[in-house]
Parts: structure tokens; C-alpha cells; sequence
């Protein structure tokens, strides 16, 4: 396994500190992983490609939360151990974006073709029998599953003793489940058509908020054995940073560069999800203009004047304007959480920094 390498100055972003280990660890299990494939069959190499692309991007979110998480409750800074679990969770990562572009339909991902996209490309590509998309969407379901899987076992591998595995498992074990029912839940309401606030939060919570911020801090304090002293802590910094990243998220998803997001302008409108941004615009608009915004939410041929009108009257109501209250609002509850005594002084100011870097404007 690689080595980590210590930060060598107390400046450099929260991210970096553990991005480029991160990085090595995951290359290394790959490799590994890759050989296993290759000796059940050469035809699994399409697979490994797919899945290692996936694998490739991102801003490695979650194993930098867990790294900060353990460094808050005294963790030292030099040990790989944590890095190894942390960057487990990227394979987690993996497997849910691969199932929810599956679920979603999504032509693209990180500016990239979707696994199910890609391979059903290759069996387009390869002239072989039967439909090509229904392939790609089995093939990416496997793929998504053998991410769970190996995410699992990195963690087992992590190099951390039994016991202090099994202190880990709580938090590990309710992310996965929470993330499955946050999928669920938002997959629910993009047919239940139910548009209102409360559900949209309710998805944000469950597969974003706990997911992304608030159970990585958790797993890294539960390794560092101080996780009774630090949960609560980390939960009110982590929900409402969690929320306020993902309703930053939402506006990019609308109003993004699609050079800087990877997904073409307008999106979200096309895929009709029901986030808070169109919660807020269904309940500030008016009858005439909520119906049509309803009937346009999520066309599959909606065209660039029904997706500049759409994004007029997320602005024009009051519904831009009030998501970028809460996302100030939650990002002061999140900073308003590191005031406590029990978060050591070294994950501090790295927290208070990824508060700006998960709720800037573009990322």
C-alpha cells in the first residue's frame, strides 16, 4: 500500500491534504482488482475501464470529510490507515452516480458519456445481438453493484484492527442504508410528482446531506475512537453544510456552465427532478405559470426557449433568491457548529474552509 504523505504546511487546502493519497490508494486497489477481472475473463476489461473512469473524477468529497473527521477528534496526521478507509467511500460514491444515471437516464456524467452510456456504445460498437441500451443499463448495474462491493472490502483492508473496524460500522453501514432510501425516496417523488418543500428536503437529507458530509465526519471520529464526545457536533456542522451543498448543487444544475459542471445547461429541467429549486418555484408562482413549468418539468424534448422560460420564472419568482438565502443560512448554522470545545483545533479552520468550497457558486 502507499504511503501518506504528511501535509507539509498547515495552509494547504482541506482537500489536497488527502486528495493525492487518496488517489495512489485507490490506484493501487484498481490494479489490484483489475488483475482479478482479467484472470475470469479478458471481456471484463470494458467493465474495469468503465468502472476506473468512473472512479477517476470527482472532488473525493467524502474522504475528505472522513480524513478532517478524524483529525477533529485527535487523529494523527501521518496515518494511512484512515486514508485507505476514507477513500473507500469513493467506491460507494461510484456505485451510487453510476445507478442514478442509470435510474435517471443521464447521457453524461463529469462531461463524460454514463457507464450505461458507455457500454452501451461498446455493444452497439461490436455488433452483438439484442438491444444495446437494455445491455448497457445491466452492465452498469453490475458494475455499480462491484463498486459497492469493493468499497466494502477496502475498508475491511484499511490496515485498522477488528475492533476499531467494528466502531466504524455503524456510521458505514447507515450511510449505505441511508443513501439506498434517499435514492429511493427521490425516485419516489420524481413519479409522485408531490413538489413540495418538505419532500424535496427530506431527499436532500438522506441521500446527500448525511452522505456527503455528515457520516464521513462520523466514521472518521468513530476510528479515532471519539465518536460519542464529537457526533453531535459533527451532525449539526454536517447536515445543513450537506443541504446547502446540494441545494448549490440544484442551482448549478440549472444555471450552471456546462464546461464547469459536465452536464449541459437546463439538465435537472429536462431529467425532471424535483428539487428544492423547482419546489420553491412551484410554490411562489403563480396557477398558470406553475401548471406549464409542471408540464415542461422533466420533457424529454424540451427545447432551449421552454428551458429559458423555465429559468426565468425560477428567477423572476422569487425561487433563485430564497435558495441562495438558505444555502447562506445553512452554511452559518455549519460554521456556527465548529465553536465547539470538543473538535480539535487541527480540523478547525480545514472545516470552516470546506464550508466555502462545497457552497461557492461554481465548482
Amino acid at each position: 500500500m502507499a504511503a501518506f504523505a504528511s501535509p507539509s504546511t498547515s495552509s494547504s487546502p482541506p482537500v489536497s491534504v488527502i486528495r493525492a493519497d487518496a488517489d495512489r490508494e485507490l490506484a493501487a486497489f484498481c490494479a489490484d482488482h483489475r488483475a482479478l477481472l482479467l484472470e475470469i475473463g479478458e471481456e471484463l476489461a470494458p467493465a474495469a475501464d468503465a468502472l476506473e473512469a468512473m472512479l477517476a473524477g470527482g472532488k473525493r468529497l467524502r474522504p475528505t470529510f472522513c480524513y478532517w473527521g478524524w483529525r477533529g477528534a485527535g487523529g494523527a496526521a501521518g496515518d494511512g490507515r484512515i486514508v485507505r478507509a476514507a477513500a473507500s467511500l469513493e467506491f460507494l460514491q461510484a456505485c451510487a452516480l453510476i445507478h442514478d444515471d442509470v435510474i435517471d437516464n443521464s447521457d453524461t456524467r463529469r462531461g463524460l458519456p454514463a457507464t450505461h452510456k458507455r457500454l452501451s456504445g461498446l455493444h452497439a460498437a461490436q455488433g452483438w445481438s439484442g438491444d444495446s441500451e437494455g445491455f448497457g443499463r445491466g452492465a452498469a448495474i453490475l458494475i455499480g453493484d462491484l463498486c459497492l462491493a469493493w468499497s466494502d472490502e477496502m475498508y475491511q483492508a484499511s490496515g485498522f484492527g477488528q475492533e476499531t473496524l467494528a466502531l466504524g460500522r455503524r456510521p458505514f453501514d447507515a450511510m449505505r442504508t441511508e443513501v439506498m432510501a434517499g435514492q429511493y425516496l427521490d425516485t419516489l417523488e420524481q413519479v409522485r410528482g408531490t413538489g413540495t418543500r418538505e419532500a424535496a428536503l427530506r431527499v436532500m437529507r438522506y441521500k446527500s446531506a448525511k452522505y456527503t458530509v455528515e457520516r464521513p465526519l462520523h466514521l472518521g471520529a468513530a476510528l479515532a475512537g471519539r465518536l460519542p464526545e464529537l457526533e453531535g457536533v459533527y451532525t449539526a456542522y454536517g447536515l445543513p453544510l450537506g443541504v446547502a451543498f446540494q441545494l448549490r448543487d440544484d442551482v448549478l444544475g440549472v444555471f450552471g456552465d456546462p464546461s464547469t459542471t459536465g452536464k449541459p445547461a437546463g439538465d435537472d429541467l429536462r431529467e425532471g427532478k424535483r428539487t428544492l429549486v423547482a419546489a420553491e418555484t412551484l410554490a411562489r408562482a403563480g396557477a398558470a405559470d406553475g401548471a406549464r413549468f409542471t408540464s415542461l418539468l422533466g420533457a424529454p424534448d424540451l427545447s432551449a426557449e421552454s428551458v429559458e422560460w423555465m429559468c426565468g420564472l425560477i428567477e423572476s419568482s422569487g425561487a433563485l433568491a430564497a435558495c441562495e438565502g438558505l444555502i447562506e443560512r445553512y452554511a452559518g448554522e455549519a460554521l456556527a457548529a465548529l465553536e465547539s470545545p470538543e473538535l480539535d483545533d487541527a480540523a478547525r479552520e480545514p472545516l470552516r474552509a470546506m464550508v466555502a468550497a462545497a457552497t461557492r457558486r461554481t465548482h
